[in-house]
């Protein structure tokens, strides 16, 4: 059903109350987080400036090999986020972008009348709406779903989550659900798609939904330096505003899969890798300077905007994605900051299948239930605007495109 507020100035004003009232020692408590913060961007700002990464980067045959060591996982968790190489081979992944095309044109995509009102997430972001292609079901994404080398990387990365804590089990991290998701494809010399830096996955309810703040209950009792990032308690129970492109499953990371060269200049994805600069984010409308209703970017139904104005010692650390070719993927998690630049200036395609990873929970069962008459009709995926594009599209992804593992990450099959 998702989060239902009648009157959210209220609801923020009496949640912001109480949280302040929990945190007495709020000052000097956000003093220590800036100071920390600073630290990281510090060190984000000094790679870039000796022209390096501090992006991970791992090659899926040591994550096959079973060989990436411990201090390369910490480092993920402390940036949320990974570059992983040659997980899908170069020619499958240019086979998938060729196929993608000719579906599109095969279709007549973009010849229907585009209906904005439909989608508003990204409106408030600098660049305006961004012109992602509204496909879920071709076969190309259905196969890489269901990829077995795209299985045992995100199964990698969702155990570098804590998966059962306090005495209960958060997710089975082997055990994945298909969150059909859309495409890129963005060409040289454009500059519709650009995205201000923002965060997906719950604004507002970050701080008025119960689930959330539990999630972050050591942010808001004081104890920031206990909050992990990567401890699944409570990630599964949060609820969220129902709007179109706001996800309702939980997801361990966003994420996509390359189809084209690219890196920096080329229009594509920006990080702020620090995965505890949420606790900055989270603190700060609790400062004085801030309105009694007003949470720093934050509205129902919109992405999660971060700026100059409210968290200024966060942008310099906003830092392009190291190069990426062919079949390499790019993962992040959900409570880091991403944006996307706002112009192609490189010289060939910048694509993308944006596939994230979403672990077996009763949340994300639920989200199958839901998803599935979708699938079987061609219709939009639940959480995207109903543009519906693919109703009566040839060559769209069947029940027959999906091997044993596509059914059972789709909940047509018992695992």
């Amino acid at each position: 059903m998702g989060l239902i507020i009648d009157d959210l100035p209220a609801t923020i004003r009496q949640t912001k109350h109480q949280l302040k009232a929990q945190l007495a020692d709020l000052n000097p408590v956000f003093t220590a987080v800036e100071d920390h913060i600073r630290r990281e961007v510090d060190a984000v700002v000094a790679a870039g400036a000796r022209g390096a990464s501090v992006i991970p980067v791992l090659d899926y045959d040591a994550i096959r090999g079973g060989s990436v060591a411990e201090a390369a996982r910490e480092e993920i968790r402390r940036r949320g986020a990974v570059v992983v190489r040659r997980v899908i081979p170069i020619e499958q992944a240019r086979d998938w972008n060729d196929r993608i095309g000719d579906y599109l044109r095969r279709n007549g995509y973009g010849q229907q009348p585009d209906n904005p009102s439909l989608d508003t997430y990204f409106s408030k972001l600098k660049a305006g709406r961004a012109q992602i292609f509204g496909v879920y079901w071709s076969k190309p994404q259905m196969e890489a779903r269901q990829h077995p080398a795209l299985a045992r990387t995100r199964a990698f990365l969702n155990r570098l989550w804590r998966h059962e804590s306090e005495g209960s089990v958060h997710f089975d991290p082997d055990r994945e659900c298909t969150y059909a998701d859309r495409i890129r494809r963005r060409a040289p010399g454009d500059t519709t798609l650009g995205l201000s830096p923002h965060m997906d996955a719950g604004s507002v309810e970050r701080w008025i939904d119960a689930g959330y703040r539990k999630v972050y209950r050591n942010v808001f009792s004081g104890n920031w330096q206990a909050y992990d990032p990567f401890d699944g308690a409570w990630r599964t129970t949060t609820q969220e505003i129902p709007s179109p492109a706001v996800c309702s499953s939980f997801r361990t990371y966003q994420g996509w899969t390359a189809l084209t060269a690219q890196g920096s200049g080329d229009g594509t994805l920006q990080l702020i890798p620090i995965a505890k600069g949420i606790v900055y984010l989270l603190l700060r409308p609790l400062l004085d300077d801030v309105p009694d209703d007003v949470l720093c970017g934050a509205e129902p139904g919109r992405a999660l905007s971060i700026s100059h104005r409210w968290h200024p010692i966060l942008m310099p650390a906003l830092v392009p994605i190291p190069q990426v070719e062919p079949g390499d993927t790019v993962w992040w998690h959900p409570d880091v900051v991403h944006a996307v630049e706002d112009k192609h200036s490189g010289h060939g395609d910048s694509n993308v299948m944006y596939i994230g990873a979403a672990p077996y929970c009763a949340k994300n069962a639920a989200y199958l239930e839901r998803q599935r008459p979708a699938f079987m009709a061609g219709a939009s995926a639940p959480d995207f605007a109903p543009e519906n594009y693919e109703v009566d599209y040839v060559e769209r992804a069947t029940l027959d495109d999906l091997s044993t593992l596509g059914r059972k990450q789709m909940g047509l099959q018992s695992w």
